[in-house]
């Protein structure tokens, strides 16, 4: 495609959808790419989206792209994004099927990526009883006994955390648990079960978790778990154009997504260490009010 467009959105989950239906209202020429491979399509239900609650990610997916085709400067193509080269008011990208857009703007929505689960059986539960964010998914398993796979500081964060939902909840760390002496006496103040031993297996039935088996034969029945994932940025594309990133592999931003290279934007997981959906989206948003800003007001002076 030799046509300069306004933006190319790379990554097509609520932040890039989102920031598509606002950069579609204001009229500008829009192309989201995504490949097709959301990191919560493991999950059957995603919460906390006011009017969305309950909804699976696919049907949010659908309604989103149903919604955006009312505005007809918003193309959608199923791809990945393999190189971008240019600078601001002129990137090249380029996919892995071959394709070349020209846009003024890059607004990153690339999400984050799951490491492979290295415990034996936790793929067989994720998403349908093992999960990662209690806010999202902490209801369904209110007053239940849960088991959390987690060390160090966060340990005792995400028992404080499962307390609003659950008082009945074990701690295993998979090994050494990272803990300082005071997080440890803190956890055994508040009754909190802490197991060192590695974890041999998680034992399930279609999906539903039965118990966690610990390698010195320990069973702790439970009926579901939440863990500390092992998150990557979903691509490598903002680092490769010079984006700054925290330690953590989040690009930084400011208020409006804004990175430190001239034209190009971040918005949604890639851009804050708040995972959920409505967070995204509403990050996605008010990235898309960045970029049309920036866009109106270079064409505004360009008239001068």
């Amino acid at each position: 495609m030799n046509q300069l467009i306004d933006v190319g959105v790379i990554g097509g989950g609520p932040a890039g959808l989102n920031a598509a239906l606002v950069l579609g209202r204001a009229r500008k020429s829009v192309v989201v790419i995504d490949e097709g491979r959301p990191r919560n399509r493991v999950t059957r239900e995603s919460h906390g989206f006011l009017t969305r609650d309950g909804i699976s990610p696919r049907e949010f997916r659908h309604i989103a792209m149903e919604q955006i085709h009312a505005y007809p400067s918003v193309q959608f193509v199923e791809d990945q994004v393999v190189t971008i080269t240019g600078t601001d008011g002129d990137f090249h990208i380029t996919t892995a099927q071959g394709m070349t857009y020209r846009s003024k703007k890059l607004l990153f929505a690339v999400g984050m990526k799951d490491l492979p689960l290295e415990i034996n059986g936790l793929s067989d539960v994720y998403g349908k009883s093992a999960f990662v964010c209690p806010y999202c998914d902490g209801w369904e398993l209110r007053d239940q006994p849960l088991v959390l796979i987690v060390k160090g500081a966060r340990a005792l964060h995400l028992a404080k955390t499962i307390s609003g939902w659950t008082n009945r909840f074990t701690i295993c760390t998979d090994g050494p648990d990272e803990l300082t002496g005071e997080q440890r006496e803190e956890l055994k103040q508040h009754n909190v079960p802490v197991f060192h031993s590695p974890i041999e297996r998680i034992v399930s039935t279609k999906g539903r978790v039965q118990h966690v088996l610990l390698a010195d034969g320990t069973i702790i029945p439970c009926t579901g778990i939440f863990f500390a994932p092992k998150l990557i940025t979903g691509s490598d594309l903002p680092q490769t154009l010079g984006c700054q990133l925290t330690e953590t592999g989040t690009v930084i931003v400011d208020d409006f997504g804004k990175t430190n290279v001239p034209g190009v934007y971040s918005a949604g997981d890639a851009a804050t260490e708040r995972y959920q959906v409505i967070t995204a989206a509403s990050l996605g948003s008010l990235a898309a009010v960045g970029i049309n800003s920036e866009l109106l007001a270079e064409s505004w002076n360009s008239m001068d």
